[in-house]
C-alpha cells in the first residue's frame, strides 16, 4: 500500500551512522515515492510563488490607489479652472484678437491689448492642456488598478488550487485532513535568508559542505536554515544529505532533526524529547516566510504554506510517522 511507501518520503538520515545515531531505513516504493514527492514540491513551491505574486500586487494596488486618488483630485482642480475660464468668456463675450486690437486707442494700448491676448491664450491653453493630460494620467493609473486587481484574483485562484493540489496528494496515501499542529507565538524570529531583487527565491544547486554527519552537500538556504535554527537553540543531532532515493535529501534540501538528545531513536518521542520537536516543528514554520521552509513533517502532521497543518500518514513505524524527528525541506 501507499502508506508504507511514505517510511522513505522525507524520512531519510543522511549516510548511516553507527550507534544511537542509526535511523530505521524502510524499503521504498520508488515510483509511488517520487510521485507524491514531485506533488508535493510542486504545490508547495506554487503556494510560495503565488503567495509573493499576491504579496507584489497588493502592495502595487496601494501605490496605485494613491496615485488615482491624488490624479483624481488634480483633475477636479484642472476641471474647475478651466470651467472658470469658460464662465468668463461666456459673460464677457469671446473677444478675438482682431477686435481688441483694431479697438486700440493708442499704439501704446494695442501693445498692451496685443501681450494680453498672448497671456490669456497661453493660460487658457495651458489649463485645457493640464486638464488633459491629468485626466490621461488618472485613467491609466486606474486601468493599472484594474489589472492588479485581476491578478490578485487570478493568484488567490491559484493558491485554492495548490492547496488542493497538495491535499489531494496527502489524501492519496491516507492523510490530507486539517488537523491541529502546535504552535509557539514565542519562537525566535531567524534572520531572512538571500532573496532575488523581486523577492523570489534564487535558484540554488548542492553545492555547499554538509556539515553535519550525513556529510554530502547542502544548497546554501538549507545551511542558513540549519544555522539559524542551532544558533536559536536547537543542537541535537541532525542529518541532511543522503544520497540514495528520491526526495530532497539528495538535491540537499532537506534535514532531519532528532527529538531525542542522543540522536534518532527507534520510537515515537515523549515529554521533554516531544516538546522538544514540537518547538523546532513550530520555529520552522513562524519563520517560514524568511527562512524559505517549503514543508515540515513531524508527529504524524505535515505543514505547508498556504495549506496549515495536515495529517500525515507514514506507515506505522516512528521513522515513517516522523514521529522520532522533524524533517524540513527547503524550497
Amino acid at each position: 500500500m501507499l502508506v508504507a511507501l511514505l517510511a522513505a518520503v522525507t524520512v531519510a538520515v543522511g549516510a548511516p551512522v553507527t550507534g544511537a545515531y542509526a535511523a530505521p531505513n524502510p524499503a521504498p516504493k520508488e515510483n509511488d515515492e517520487k510521485k507524491l514527492r514531485d506533488n508535493l514540491e510542486a504545490a508547495a513551491k506554487g503556494q510560495v510563488e503565488a503567495q509573493r505574486k499576491l504579496a507584489a500586487s497588493k502592495k502595487r494596488a496601494v501605490t496605485l490607489t494613491t496615485q488615482v486618488n491624488q490624479l483624481e483630485t488634480k483633475v477636479e482642480v484642472m476641471r474647475a479652472q478651466v470651467g472658470a475660464f469658460a464662465v468668463e468668456s461666456y459673460r464677457t463675450g469671446r473677444l478675438t484678437g482682431l477686435s481688441a486690437l483694431l479697438g486700440s486707442a493708442s499704439p501704446d494700448d494695442f501693445l498692451a491689448r496685443a501681450g494680453s491676448l498672448d497671456m490669456m491664450a497661453q493660460r487658457d491653453a495651458g489649463a485645457l492642456r493640464g486638464y488633459a493630460e491629468a485626466h490621461e494620467a488618472a485613467q491609466e493609473a486606474k486601468a493599472k488598478l484594474d489589472h492588479e486587481v485581476r491578478e490578485q484574483a487570478r493568484q488567490v485562484a491559484t493558491l485554492a488550487k495548490r492547496k488542493e493540489d497538495a491535499e489531494r496528494a496527502l489524501r492519496s496515501v491516507g492523510g490530507g485532513t486539517t488537523t491541529a499542529g502546535y504552535i509557539n507565538p514565542n519562537s525566535p524570529a531567524a534572520k531572512p535568508a538571500p532573496r532575488n531583487s523581486d523577492g523570489s527565491w534564487p535558484s540554488e544547486s548542492c553545492s555547499v559542505d554538509d556539515p553535519t554527519p550525513a556529510s554530502g552537500c547542502i544548497t546554501p538556504r538549507t545551511l542558513h536554515a540549519l544555522q539559524q535554527a542551532q544558533s536559536d537553540g536547537f543542537k541535537r543531532y541532525v542529518s541532511c544529505f543522503r544520497s540514495g532515493g528520491g526526495g530532497e535529501h539528495p538535491k540537499g534540501r532537506a534535514c532531519d532533526f532528532s527529538a531525542a538528545a542522543g540522536g534518532f531513536e527507534n520510537k515515537s518521542a515523549t515529554g521533554g524529547d516531544k516538546a522538544y520537536g514540537d518547538n523546532l516543528a513550530s520555529y520552522f514554520i513562524k519563520n517560514a516566510n524568511a527562512l524559505g521552509v517549503m514543508y515540515v513533517i513531524w508527529y504524524r502532521r505535515i505543514w505547508m504554506p498556504g495549506t496549515g497543518w495536515k495529517s500525515y500518514s507514514g506507515g506505522g513505524d516512528p521513522a515513517a510517522d516522523h514521529t522520532n524527528h522533524v524533517h524540513l525541506s527547503m524550497l
